[in-house]
């Protein structure tokens, strides 16, 4: 499985990362991605820049390093409501946002409270991906979540660093199932990293290894083509993006 997208980055904006956009660029570039997804937290996180910086990316270029720059966040549940922590007027700005759980934002309650907040916060449709849902302090309802992501066009995430153990302890079990029972019901999964160290843009040995063992085809892997990442941008509603016209 050829992957040419890393869907979930940080550069040191997030306040607990350590490499600028133009180092991640580099390093995607050296590892042979086509684009790559800048995807800070956004500002509930401890450290987070404030929510001008994800509105102020319409300045960034769209090739950084010949490599093509999507411009995202990665966004904090809030809530039940299925609220996230930028305002609706950022979306304009924004080509890809993931929603996650995060401890110092959305203390872990109960599997209902968390699946309550999932399927609202997929059926806003302010967010296009759920980001490393493996993470075991936040159990939900997998089949009904990933139910209502399929029938409304979101992604789930394989994040890599959920499966290295060295953080989010005992996702890779979660995981698992999350994969099986996502591919019986045929979502679209996307492959981040989850970098924050420019070293580990496009580590995603271990996300592969697992859609692989689950033998999902590639037509279901947003990050194995351009063209598929680009128009699955599309079917969520977001404007093509003219700069990227020889990639769709």
């Amino acid at each position: 499985m050829d992957i040419v997208i890393d869907t979930h980055t940080h550069t040191l904006a997030s306040g607990h990362a350590y490499s600028t956009i133009i180092e991640n660029a580099l390093a995607a570039k050296n590892k042979n991605l086509k684009l790559l997804c800048t995807t800070d937290h956004a500002p509930s996180m401890p450290g987070a820049p404030h929510y001008w910086f994800f509105n102020n990316q319409r300045i960034l270029p769209r090739f950084l390093h010949d490599v093509g720059i999507i411009r995202g966040v990665e966004a904090n549940i809030l809530n039940l409501e299925g609220e996230i922590d930028l305002p609706p007027s950022s979306d304009q700005h924004l080509d890809w946002v993931i929603a996650s759980f995060h401890e110092p934002v959305f203390p872990p309650s109960t599997e209902a409270d968390h699946t309550t907040a999932l399927i609202n916060i997929i059926k806003s449709g302010r967010v296009d991906v759920l980001g490393h849902l493996g993470n075991p302090n936040y159990p939900f309802d997998i089949d009904a979540v990933l139910t209502c992501a399929k029938a409304y066009n979101v992604a789930i995430e394989v994040n890599n660093t959920s499966l290295t153990g060295k953080s989010r302890h005992g996702s890779d079990v979660r995981c698992n199932t999350i994969v099986e029972r996502g591919t019986a019901i045929g979502v679209q999964f996307t492959t981040g990293s989850d970098a924050h160290f420019c070293e580990e843009i496009a580590t995603l040995d271990l996300a592969i290894a697992l859609l692989k063992k689950h033998d999902v085809e590639e037509e279901y892997v947003l990050t194995t083509c351009p063209s598929r990442f680009l128009n699955f941008l599309l079917l969520r509603g977001k404007e093509k993006i003219d700069a990227f016209e020889a990639l769709y």
